[in-house]
């Protein structure tokens, strides 16, 4: 797990460097530097469950949100044929930014929901242990 956060730490810490040019960096660079916060202290082998649970439920408001706002995920599938999303690194249509949004976020919450259950195991072997 240690390596798994570390690399998934140094993937946050770059993501939200990337987020300098955005047309919102005030929103996604707290967003991705809360994950690598977390991974940090989890490379660490400390473990917080209560803030995983508190950025899962964030981000999954927020993700529910891009994906079913106009030109969001959902517009993105059904109305432009899921068009490429990695073709250059300047969103031309919202789309497009939203639907990247929408899989950062997904990224996100799965890696707080694989340490918010390694901790929780964790937990539990330690009082069995006792």
């Amino acid at each position: 797990m240690r390596i798994f956060n570390i690399i998934f730490c140094l993937l946050f810490v770059f993501s939200a460097a990337l987020q300098y040019n955005d047309p919102d960096p005030y929103v996604w660079i707290p967003i991705y530097m809360y994950g690598a916060i977390l991974c940090w202290f989890a490379a660490k082998g400390r473990y917080y469950p209560r803030l995983y649970l508190l950025g899962i439920a964030l981000y999954a408001v927020y993700a529910v949100y891009l994906f079913v706002e106009k030109d969001g995920v959902w517009d993105w599938a059904t109305e432009h044929n899921a068009e490429n999303i990695a073709g250059t690194m300047k969103a031309s249509t919202p789309w497009i930014e939203d639907t990247r949004e929408f899989f950062g976020l997904a990224i996100l919450i799965a890696v707080l929901l694989i340490d918010y259950f390694y901790a929780k195991r964790k937990m539990i072997s330690r009082e069995i242990a006792k």
